[in-house]
């Protein structure tokens, strides 16, 4: 995979993560800040460091493994490493200007 191909699928994987939501807060977890980092290498695998909105979240098993079935449902990915962080902790701060508006934040 040369590095156009790298861009194109880190592209399509965002969009991939725009189109999920946390059941709670009516945003997707990117706008939301819960994806800290996607990182895509030469031969498909991609590796996804992600937060919750809290360590007790209700779909702290059901989020995740939905991002990491949707990612590797990609053509071009050959595997999805996915972890969970709370390093830092996740707060408001982190979501885009796009979601504090939605939320009615701004």
């Amino acid at each position: 995979m040369n590095a156009d191909e790298i861009r194109e699928l880190n592209e399509k994987i965002i969009r991939v993560l725009k189109n999920i939501f946390d059941p709670e807060i009516p945003v997707n977890i990117y706008e939301l800040g819960l994806i800290y980092e996607v990182n895509v290498n030469e031969n498909g695998m991609v590796k996804v460091i992600m937060t919750l909105t809290a360590p007790n979240c209700p779909v702290a098993e059901s989020l995740p493994a939905q991002v990491k079935e949707e990612i590797g449902f990609l053509s071009g990915v050959t595997e999805v490493d996915l972890e969970i962080t709370f390093d830092p902790p996740w707060d408001q701060e982190m979501m885009s200007e796009e979601a504090k508006l939605e939320l009615g934040l701004l």
